[in-house]
């Protein structure tokens, strides 16, 4: 009786552990339904606006593949290798579960897996990749829950679809582009046989990690495809024999990459993170690949240049472009080499604008109802510092003087005496918010040096603040994202235009006429001869340790500047005539291409009189020039 009580309870302890066990491992275990539903990440594309594909986002890079599309080698090389019998086990290979609890009790832990593929899909799926008892019953109840819910051959095409292959390869059609560098169903024996092989150790299995072990991790599955018949003795020996070929495309390039950072900046702060990287969205942005590529290739060849010339190699160069009709942003190059430094000097990098500034200045002065003849002194001058006895005395950049100039000739020749004493009389504060109305959002210090582009601004806030003066007086913010859509088609983003109107469309366009005349007079001379009118400016900060061009076309407004991150001067005599209007003009001449010919527009109240630019007055001679005026306040 004692016997039987005893055994009653022993029974009842091992029914109530075995009952706790099953309990804990089925909480919380996952619906096989969810494997119908299940989305892998999906891949986010972004274009350019001529549709071409900039970049790709994703967390794990997948594209779905039907198993009757996979060659037939890669299936059974596969079930060779990892599970021969897959279509006569119900989702658990018993007699290897019991080889690996007598390994894992010997070596007392768990070390052998005997995962059948089904297994295999289960932890891909729904568990963590924990090594743990627990973890492998569940695995075991899910294979058998997917083993009654699926066929055979669904269960293949899920697997061979989620499996990592390593490097980044997620599924056998991405593991066959990044490794390869075409479509799986295009594969051969050997390169089969090195995909089945890999699923089992793939970061030790890549052959770009290590080329030798993936030779003989392969050269394995070719060996167990010939011991279970599934190739011929002919087939094998030339399989083996093949070399591993690798694509070049592991080592993905992405276009304007200073720009797409940019572009995942919007983004990520407005639908996240997951949705941004996982949601297989369609990105349409402004970047014209054409002008992109202009812009590029151009930077490189004239800091090429500038290397030689100055013998130091570390010259920095940025590139913005933006569309002056609708703010669209065309081109973006934020520094020589994205790989090396993926600081965007472009939006980031706030440096002295030097000269590139004063055409602010001029534009205030000219909506103040300063025409563009008024004459102003050119000589030497002393400003009262802050501190008591003490005085500023700006100097010109060529250390000489010109007497009384016009307005036109001091902006063209960019003159910082006369801009000083403009500034003088304009006011300091008045000038500041005109500025910021423009597209300024730095902070500038209200001191008359600010005449001489002594406040740091970036190139995007000087280049959007230029291409208000082609646009009559319009200032719109500038954009990259046309709009977003997700992986069904639908809009999500659509980029609507913020306008506003800063100066009068007489003003913006007498501006421009000023501006024009540093392209054909002035310090910007060396573009004249583009088959366009174009206006823009150049800008030298001492020392030589900036150089900018801003300029535009009727159509385009771009900025470039070049300089060192640290500071230290570009080299002796390095302008921004000589070092940065080089890049300037090798982009504009495509931009004029793409953009035909056009024309800055002259709205009504304005009138274009031939002048002397030195005197101001009405001119017919050779070297007179044709400048705009308000009506009512051109030369007699």
């Amino acid at each position: 009786m004692k016997k039987i009580i005893i055994l009653s309870i022993i029974g009842g302890i091992i029914t109530g552990v075995s009952i706790g066990i099953f309990l804990a491992v089925t909480k919380d275990l996952p619906q096989i339904q969810a494997l119908e539903d299940f989305t892998p990440p999906l891949i986010t594309k972004i274009y350019s606006r001529d549709n071409d594909v900039l970049a790709e986002l994703y967390t794990q890079k997948r594209y779905r593949v039907k198993l009757n599309d996979m060659p037939t080698y890669l299936k059974k090389g596969l079930l060779a290798i990892e599970d021969r019998n897959f279509y006569e086990h119900s989702g658990l290979d018993l007699r290897g579960i019991a080889r690996a609890i007598i390994k894992d009790i010997i070596s007392l832990k768990l070390v052998e897996g005997a995962s059948t593929l089904t297994q295999q899909l289960a932890k891909t799926i729904f568990l963590s990749n924990k090594k743990s008892f627990v973890r492998k019953l569940k695995e075991a109840v899910l294979s058998i829950q997917i083993e009654r819910r699926y066929t055979k051959n669904e269960i293949l095409e899920l697997y061979l679809n989620q499996v990592y292959f390593g490097c980044g390869a997620y599924g056998v059609e991405s593991a066959s582009k990044i490794f390869f560098g075409k479509s799986v169903k295009e594969l051969t024996l050997a390169e089969c046989a090195l995909l089945a092989g890999m699923p089992q150790s793939p970061s030790r299995y890549c052959p770009y990690n290590n080329k030798e072990l993936a030779l003989n991790r392969r050269n394995i599955v070719l060996s167990q495809m010939l011991k279970y018949k599934v190739i011929k003795k002919n087939e094998y020996e030339d399989a083996l024999s093949e070399p591993i070929f690798l694509s070049n495309t592991f080592i993905s390039k992405v276009n304007a990459p200073y720009f797409i950072d940019y572009i995942k900046n919007e983004l990520e702060d407005v639908i996240g993170y997951d949705l941004l990287y996982k949601g297989g969205l369609s990105i349409y942005t402004t970047l014209s690949f054409d002008l992109q590529k202009i812009a590029e290739d151009s930077i490189a060849s004239n800091l090429e240049a500038l290397d030689k010339r100055t013998a130091v190699s570390n010259a920095q160069a940025a590139l913005i472009a933006i569309d002056v009709k609708t703010g669209e942003i065309l081109s973006m190059v934020g520094g020589r080499n994205y790989s090396k430094s993926k600081f965007n000097r472009a939006l980031s990098a706030k440096r002295q604008p030097g000269s590139a500034f004063k055409p602010i200045l001029y534009a205030y002065a000219v909506e103040k109802d300063m025409p563009q003849n008024m004459l102003i002194l050119d000589a030497p001058v002393a400003f009262k510092g802050s501190r008591k006895g003490e005085y500023w005395t700006p100097e010109n950049f060529s250390k000489s003087f010109s007497g009384e100039i016009t307005l036109r000739y001091a902006l063209a020749y960019s003159k910082n005496i006369p801009a000083v004493r403009l500034l003088d009389m304009l006011g300091v504060s008045p000038v500041i918010e005109f500025a910021h109305n423009l597209g300024i959002e730095s902070q500038l210090n209200p001191t008359l040096s600010l005449a001489l582009g002594t406040s740091e601004v970036t190139l995007m806030e000087l280049t959007s603040a230029y291409a208000v003066f082609p646009n009559g007086g319009q200032k719109i913010k500038p954009f990259g994202i046309i709009e977003v859509k997700d992986k069904e088609g639908n809009l999500l983003l659509a980029e609507k235009l913020e306008k506003k109107i800063v100066m009068s469309k007489i003003g913006a366009s007498i501006i421009t006429n000023m501006l024009e005349g540093v392209v054909q007079e002035g310090t910007g001379k060396r573009s004249s001869y583009l088959s366009s009118p174009l206006g823009g400016k150049t800008g030298t900060t001492d020392n030589y340790k900036d150089a900018l061009f801003i300029g535009f076309s009727p159509s385009v407004a771009v900025g470039v500047w070049v300089g060192r991150d640290d500071s230290t001067p570009i080299g002796k005599g390095e302008t921004g005539a000589k070092a940065a209007l080089p890049i300037w003009i090798a982009f504009m001449e495509k931009a004029i291409e793409k953009s035909g010919l056009m024309y800055f527009d002259i709205p009504d109240g304005v009138v274009n009189v031939k002048i002397d630019p030195i005197t101001g007055k009405r001119s017919f001679e050779i070297d007179s020039v044709d400048a705009l005026f308000k009506k009512g306040t051109e030369p007699n």
